[in-house]
């Protein structure tokens, strides 16, 4: 069977982006199709450059570092993609791949890492951190975002089916789409992550992208009222002065590391805190693949890789005085947990489960359309 695989954007590497990596290495045939990449990008996952053609918006001025502002015209470059020649059609979709022309035999199934965030679920959150809650730039942005609902809606039907990152997406997947799907976590390297079994040093760790949903700030927050533990941060991003600002004495803040230094900290460390509301979250899985437990925010993706009391605590609200009884009872926990349980739950993630899991549906849903013909 033809394939081609259509991704939202190769521009910074997260998540996403190493799912990209796998889905290119278990179709190596298959073209890349996406809106615009950076060739730093795609030499870091391994994509050679000619397997990718680029929309109209990789051409726009400046598009490299301001393609967020052509949004309103991604929905229009997705579908100028002619990818009438292939038989299966795999997108990678957190904004709008999912959204390219297919014909009624032609087999579309979409990863979905979310619905697009900004135009449903964090709408009223992006107004007001991108200061677009007033005046006419408000008025401007909020009919782009409302002509992008109706379109994402319009273009969820064109998917026959979804997969999504986690049980949590899937509720959402169903809210906005009114589509059912079925879940296939996304892959964790657990293989670069040793279990660390030896004595942990006297220090809590959080590690991230400084971005505002990621409540790094609550966390420094929080340790600055309790001097006598020890925090260190890991990460850089636009959120990075105020963290710095709520920071304490007992707050070591070392700004971006390389991975080897977070998973020497994440050895080592007490406990791994982890304050968003993920889709997935993959660096509590990392945690705990190194055998350190979690204190996570419960809700989210984080329900589904962190097994309370078991592997980590969960704290339920995303307050300062939350997270810190979340501390206090997770002292008392803490000589009950064992390292070996806590890295069996993470290997539950790996890559090659992910790529099993993937590998059969697909083949499942070729076989189920055309049967001996695949």
């Amino acid at each position: 069977m033809k394939t081609a695989i259509i991704h939202d954007w190769v521009i910074d590497i997260g998540g996403a982006e190493n799912c990209l990596k796998e889905f290119c290495e278990l179709y190596a045939d298959a073209p890349l199709y996406t809106l615009l990449h950076k060739e730093e990008s795609l030499r870091r996952l391994g994509i050679l450059p000619d397997r990718v053609h680029d929309s109209f918006i990789s051409k726009l001025p400046f598009a490299g570092r301001k393609y967020r502002n052509y949004l309103s015209f991604m929905p229009l470059a997705i579908e100028q993609f002619d990818l009438s020649s292939y038989d299966v059609i795999i997108s990678s979709s957190h904004a709008v791949a999912k959204g390219v022309l297919t014909n009624y035999d032609q087999l579309h199934l979409c990863y979905c890492y979310t619905p697009i965030r900004y135009a449903w679920d964090l709408y009223f959150q992006y107004l007001h951190e991108a200061r677009l809650d007033k005046g006419i730039k408000s008025i401007v942005a909020r009919c782009i975002l409302h002509r992008i609902r109706m379109w994402d809606r319009i273009a969820s039907e064109r998917v026959d089916h979804f997969l999504a990152i986690s049980e949590f997406i899937a509720h959402r997947i169903e809210k906005v789409y009114g589509r059912k799907s079925t879940v296939i976590y996304p892959p964790v390297d657990v293989d670069r992550f040793e279990l660390y079994t030896g004595k942990r040093d006297d220090f809590y760790l959080t590690a991230s992208r400084m971005v505002p949903y990621k409540k790094i700030d609550l966390i420094v927050e929080a340790f600055s009222q309790i001097p006598d533990k020890k925090l260190v941060v890991i990460g850089d991003g636009q959120a990075m002065k105020k963290i710095w600002q709520k920071a304490g004495i007992n707050i070591e803040i070392m700004g971006r590391q390389s991975a080897e230094v977070l998973i020497d900290h994440m050895q080592r460390a007490r406990a791994f805190v982890f304050a968003a509301k993920e889709d997935f979250g993959i660096i509590p899985v990392e945690a705990q693949a190194c055998g350190t437990p979690v204190i996570a925010f419960g809700e989210g993706g984080a329900r589904e890789t962190v097994i309370d009391g078991q592997t980590g605590l969960f704290f339920q609200e995303q307050t300062v005085k939350s997270l810190n009884q979340a501390i206090r009872a997770f002292e008392k926990l803490e000589g009950k947990l064992d390292p070996r349980i806590i890295r069996k739950n993470a290997e539950r993630f790996s890559r090659v489960r992910f790529l099993n899991e993937f590998q059969k549906f697909v083949d499942q849903k070729v076989k189920e359309k055309w049967g001996d013909r695949s």
